[in-house]
């Protein structure tokens, strides 16, 4: 049974697996350091369609595809599954999706998609409600940037501060208890805003959910992170990193010799002309899928906290002055099922 741990933490008795793990990644992806440790690469980023949009929806399609061939399952066994993008209206997971005949529950939390993902799909495992769930979530730099910002035709300048939309997905199979990694706790997030309203700044709008967020897991366990291998943020950047570091060091809880940032690790930012980094739905889902999930199969890492963290903006809501939201959900994934709480 779950149990309820302080104000916003859920802890599982009986920790769902991550029963099977799938990532899909494109050309400039490929080129980065964890290029080899993708399930699949493509060297043509329109994936045989006629627009971006498409291209994106045949990725996500891919990506649980293999899901579905890796895990041994066929789609009429998963329950459900919890996808999202960043396309308007979640098009890539959608359409991507709609001749699978799963299940599908749409969702929209920007880059922490996958975070969220594996909350609801754990939560549903755990309790008894699905007994196969899936969570995907996917971003494709050249649809990204047709809307967020403008057609690669226009050639506009990026700043320092801007981050590098991933063309990726990542999707995971929960189960039962069964194997590692498992899911130990979630804890459920609040939304943030310190007023940040560049565009081209994700990672300083989103440090701050993910240090509050941070803060409220260890406030309601009572853990600390010398407990963990790793404390892995999603997207923050190398221009987040610094300031997530610098929020949580004002707090009392000094992170700096375990915290990794999928969009640091995507991409080498001293041969790729990236920027700040990595980011996009996609980033966080198969960097956790290509990199950290199997090293909590295998035990070389026995506990982690996962939090991605998303940028709850749009197009319309920058042209209108509005500040930038965020939020990051956060998941303990583990190599145990105990010992900790």
């Amino acid at each position: 049974m779950a149990a309820r741990i302080g104000r916003r933490t859920v802890r599982f008795d009986r920790p769902p697996s991550v029963a099977a793990w799938a990532s899909v990644a494109g050309k400039q992806e490929a080129a980065g350091p964890l290029g080899p440790l993708f399930d699949r690469t493509t060297q043509d980023t329109t994936f045989g369609c006629d627009t971006w949009e498409q291209a994106e929806s045949t990725l996500v399609g891919q990506t649980v595809a293999l899901l579905l061939e890796k895990s041994g399952h066929a789609a009429a066994e998963i329950d459900c599954i919890f996808a999202g993008d960043l396309l308007n209206q979640c098009i890539a997971s959608s359409f991507g999706l709609r001749a699978l005949g799963i299940p599908v529950f749409g969702l929209y939390s920007a880059c922490s998609t996958i975070s969220e993902g594996i909350t609801l799909a754990s939560l549903l495992v755990e309790s008894g409600a699905a007994n196969l769930a899936a969570a995907a979530a996917s971003s494709h730099f050249c649809a990204a940037e047709r809307q967020y910002r403008s057609p690669l035709e226009y050639g506009g300048v990026r700043p320092p501060t801007s981050q590098w939309t991933a063309t990726a997905c990542g999707a995971l199979l929960f189960a039962p208890n069964e194997k590692p990694p498992y899911v130990r706790a979630v804890t459920f997030p609040m939304i943030e805003d310190l007023g940040v309203t560049d565009q081209n700044n994700m990672g300083a709008a989103m440090a701050p959910a993910a240090a509050a967020t941070l803060l409220q897991f260890f406030s309601d366990t009572g853990l600390a992170p010398a407990d963990f291998d790793a404390v892995i943020t999603g997207d923050l950047g190398a221009v987040g990193s610094e300031l997530l570091l610098a929020l949580a060091e004002r707090e009392g809880l000094l992170l700096l010799d375990r915290h990794q940032d999928c969009g640091k690790l995507l991409f080498d930012r001293d041969r790729q002309d990236v920027h700040a980094g990595g980011s996009g739905a996609g980033c966080s889902a198969a960097v956790l899928a290509a990199n950290f999930l199997p090293a909590l199969a295998e035990g070389s890492l026995q506990n982690v906290l996962f939090l991605a963290t998303g940028a709850l903006l749009s197009t319309t809501s920058v042209q209108q002055g509005e500040s930038i939201p965020a939020i990051a959900h956060l998941a303990w994934l583990s190599h145990e099922t105990g010992g900790g709480l």
